[in-house]
Order: C-alpha cells, then sequence, then structure tokens
C-alpha cells in the first residue's frame, strides 16, 4: 500500500512544474523588445497554452479515468517540456510561430493532462478530508511561479531566453516524470485508519453526495453550467490580472522591472496559500459560501486595483486577488464531488476546466487590447469587478438549489 502523503508530494511535483506558467508575464517585455513582437501577438503565446489546457483537460479526462493518473501523468511530462524546448528553439531563432506551437500548443496540452491527473486521485485517497486535499494538490499549481518568475528573470538576464526555455524544459520534465512514477489510485472504497470505525460508530459523519453521475449525465444539468459560469469569470479576470501583473506594477506603482518580477514570484505564494487555505476552509464554511465569499470581495478589490498608489496597499489587494482566484480552482473538484459524486470526477473536472479554455483567451486579449487603446490597465479593470456581480448571482444560485435538494434528501430519508 502506497503512503497518501507520498501521493500527495507527488502531485504537488507535477503541479509546481506546470504552474510556472503562471510566471508568463515575467516573458512579456523581454519577447517585445528583444524581438519586435507587439502586445497582441505574445499575449497569444499564453492565451494558446490556457486554450490547450481547458481542450486538453476535457478530452483527456475519460483517459485519466480509463488508463490511471501514472500514465497520464508520463504523457504530460513529455508534453509539457517538449513544448518548453521547442519554445527555447522559436526564441532561438525569433520565429514567434514555433513560440506559438511549443509554449501555446504543445505545451498547453501538457498543462491540461497534468493539471487533471492527480486531482481525482487525491480525493480518493483523502475521503475524510476533500476539500484539503484538492487544496494541497492544486497549490503546487499556485507556487510554481513563485519559484519559476524569479529564476526565469535571472535566467534572462544573465544568458537568454531561448536559454531559460530549454533550461526549464529538461529540468520540468524529469520532476514531473519522477513525480508520475509513484502516483496510483486507492483500492476500492478505501479509507483512512480510523475513519471506518469512526462512520460505523456514528462518531464521524459523512456528507453524502448530492448524486452519483457519470460525465455525459453531468453535463445535462443545469448545476454543471452554473458552475461552469462562475469559473469562467473567475478565471478570465484572475488571468487578466496574471497576465498584466508586472507591467501593471512598473506604471501604476513605478516599480522597476527586476522589482516587479519579484511581485510575480509572491502573487504565485498567494495563489498557493489562497488554494491551500480557502478549499480547507470550504470543509467547513461549505463550496456554495466560499465561492459567494470570493466574488464579494473581488468586486471591491478590483475597483480599487487602479486608483492605489502606495506599494503596500497595491499588493496586499493584488496577492488578496491572487488567494481567491487559487481558491477557486482548488474548491472547484470537491464542489464537483458534492454534487456530481466522484464517480468520473476527472472527467466532469476536465469538461469544466473548458472553461480555463476560454477564459484563457479572454481575459489576457481583453487587458492587451484596452491597454493599447487607453493606455491604461483602469477600463480593464472596471469590467472585471463588474463581470464578479455576475458570477455572485449565479453563486447565490447555485446555493438555493443546494439547500433545497438537501432538504428533499433529508425528507425522502426521514
Amino acid at each position: 500500500m502506497k503512503n497518501r502523503w507520498l501521493i500527495a508530494a507527488s502531485a504537488v511535483g507535477i503541479h509546481g512544474s506546470i504552474g510556472s506558467v503562471y510566471a508568463w508575464s515575467v516573458f512579456n517585455l523581454p519577447l517585445e523588445q528583444t524581438f519586435g513582437w507587439d502586445k497582441s501577438a505574445v499575449a497569444s503565446t499564453f492565451s494558446l497554452a490556457i486554450f490547450f489546457l481547458g481542450l486538453s483537460a476535457a478530452i483527456m479526462g475519460h483517459f485519466v479515468e480509463r488508463h490511471g493518473p501514472r500514465k497520464a501523468g508520463l504523457i504530460a511530462a513529455t508534453f509539457w517540456g517538449t513544448g518548453l524546448l521547442v519554445a527555447g528553439l522559436g526564441t532561438y531563432i525569433g520565429n514567434i510561430y514555433l513560440l506559438w506551437l511549443g509554449y501555446g500548443v504543445l505545451g498547453g496540452i501538457g498543462l491540461g493532462v497534468g493539471y487533471i491527473t492527480p486531482v481525482s486521485t487525491l480525493v480518493k485517497w483523502f475521503p475524510d478530508r476533500r476539500g484539503f486535499a484538492t487544496g494541497l494538490a492544486i497549490m503546487g499549481f499556485g507556487f510554481g511561479a513563485m519559484i519559476g518568475g524569479p529564476v526565469f528573470g535571472y535566467l534572462m538576464d544573465n544568458y537568454s531566453i531561448s536559454t531559460t526555455f530549454f533550461v526549464s524544459g529538461i529540468a520540468y520534465m524529469i520532476i514531473m516524470y519522477l513525480s508520475a512514477l509513484y502516483l496510483e489510485r486507492p483500492p476500492e472504497g478505501w479509507m483512512p485508519a480510523g475513519m471506518k470505525e469512526a462512520v460505523a460508530s456514528g462518531a464521524k459523519k459523512v456528507t453524502q453526495d448530492l448524486s452519483q453521475q457519470s460525465a455525459n449525465e453531468a453535463i445535462k444539468t443545469a448545476p454543471f453550467y452554473w458552475l461552469w459560469v462562475m469559473m469562467f469569470i473567475n478565471i478570465a479576470c484572475g488571468i487578466g490580472v496574471i497576465y498584466s501583473a508586472s507591467p501593471l506594477a512598473q506604471e501604476t506603482i513605478g516599480l522597476t522591472p527586476s522589482e516587479a518580477a519579484a511581485v510575480v514570484g509572491l502573487m504565485a505564494v498567494f495563489n498557493g496559500i489562497g488554494r491551500l487555505a480557502w478549499a480547507t476552509f470550504s470543509d467547513t464554511l461549505g463550496r456554495p459560501n466560499t465561492y459567494i465569499a470570493f466574488f464579494v470581495l473581488q468586486i471591491a478589490l478590483f475597483l480599487m486595483l487602479p486608483n492605489i498608489t502606495s506599494v503596500i496597499l497595491f499588493q496586499v489587494v493584488l496577492f488578496t486577488i491572487m488567494t481567491c482566484y487559487g481558491g477557486g480552482f482548488a474548491t472547484l473538484p470537491a464542489f464537483i464531488g458534492d454534487l456530481f459524486g466522484t464517480k468520473q470526477l476527472g472527467a466532469i473536472h476536465g469538461y469544466i476546466l473548458t472553461a480555463w479554455a476560454f477564459a484563457g483567451l479572454v481575459g489576457p486579449q481583453i487587458a492587451a487590447y484596452l491597454r493599447s487603446v487607453t493606455g491604461s490597465y483602469e477600463l480593464t479593470l472596471y469590467i472585471f469587478s463588474a463581470a464578479f456581480i455576475v458570477a455572485l448571482a449565479v453563486s447565490v444560485l447555485m446555493k438555493s438549489y443546494i439547500t433545497k435538494t438537501r432538504a428533499s434528501m433529508a425528507a425522502a430519508t426521514a
């Protein structure tokens, strides 16, 4: 029997490697200045990566369920590592199409497969702490840029952009291969020591899932689409901020490029902290209340961000936004389990992550376009704040649905 904490460490190894995609804003200005590529063209690289992440997650969710996390993890490592190497070749010869192919398409496929691979496995290893488990797995994705941002900046300052891609491609491929080889599902119906006895004696209650549905059944229900809309808005707005974080910090509060790169690294820390903290709290707060809190906070924070002149306050607001952004991802798999059960959690998770694919196209492009037209990110942030009002309305609708359904289940049982 494998150790579930080492399974968790393997999940963090995979997510930490692919999570370096969140350090992309460190590449923006160097690519524009070195090759003369415009903001929209550079933004397309990141947008493609996120688009193919969501697309591959949706397509490969059933593959993960059928063939297991080890095989899927090895495929993810191959695509992500190869994608970075191709991106390195593209920047070595100055060809943006190779950069798009490598980082955007191949890398994006590796991101999607790698993202969903450990999650449903960890939920099964931690039936006693579902929110904590998904937060732990996805925390690594948030922390990936904490190391990646400063390291990428150092390599570009001292060597070259292409060297940065080559070195990271090889390093991440090795880490992901080693992590994937340890991943394995627990036996059917497995529970940790003491849990079965506690449940049998009544000392511990296990909250019943609202249903046990396959992926193809889940996509025919209204809650699936409510969850999709909530995630789309949270991701599009958050990813727009991630894309523009480095130039926004330089233009709004006058940070230097190296200081802005450090802020990007710290964003990743709070992204990661938010993933573990919010997902763990959701075990107590409830998943619907957790999402309502995300959206209420971000309506206010996005309104504040363009008018801040204090360096400290700017970072506090930015980092709080990152906790909500990361927390949305980490709480999602547990929310899916609550609504649809764990029978095909990985496949349903993949379907909902198509929201990430479209949000990855929309968020950075809105930020880049409005920045080029207006000369600032102010209007973008106001639009994002308005979008969160829609997300809040949907989350309240979801809470009402879950409350009524649980009441009906309780009445039927009684």
